[in-house]
């Protein structure tokens, strides 16, 4: 519904290195240093523009300006959210990938510890079992 709202609103973001289309923030970093652009400074900048965007009032309920402006801000979250969940498959994996080298490894050293306490016959006979 989200990604349907911000097509029907041609939504662009505009931002230093020019006008991005919503497909473009897939392609942004989380943070960024320096000039480069990320979905954490452009989630930054929307959140200032919304809450200036709220009308204050201590009578009637608070009305938003901008819907365009809250349908921006709500992908940059959604993007960002995503990504990040992302960033913790790929780490977890990454994770289990080494420990999983290492128990291979351990695995090894201990079926060559096995060997090793064989008697030579058995050993003879491990190696004509082979041929």
């Amino acid at each position: 519904m989200l990604f349907e709202q911000a097509s029907r609103l041609k939504v662009r973001f505009d931002t230093v290195i020019g006008m991005l289309a919503v497909e473009d923030l897939w392609d942004l970093p989380l943070t960024a240093r320096g000039d480069k652009v990320s979905l954490d400074q452009i989630a930054i900048f929307l959140n200032k523009q919304v809450k200036e965007d709220a009308e204050e009032s201590f009578v009637k309920t608070a009305q938003k300006k901008d819907k365009i402006l809250d349908v921006m801000f709500e992908l940059v979250k959604h993007i960002i959210n995503v990504k990040i969940d992302e960033e913790e498959v790929a780490k977890l994996k990454a994770d289990n990938k080494v420990k999983k080298q290492r128990l291979v490894n351990i695995l090894a050293t201990k079926e060559d510890e096995e060997l090793v306490g064989k008697s030579a016959d058995e050993i003879k006979q491990l190696i004509n079992e082979l041929s």
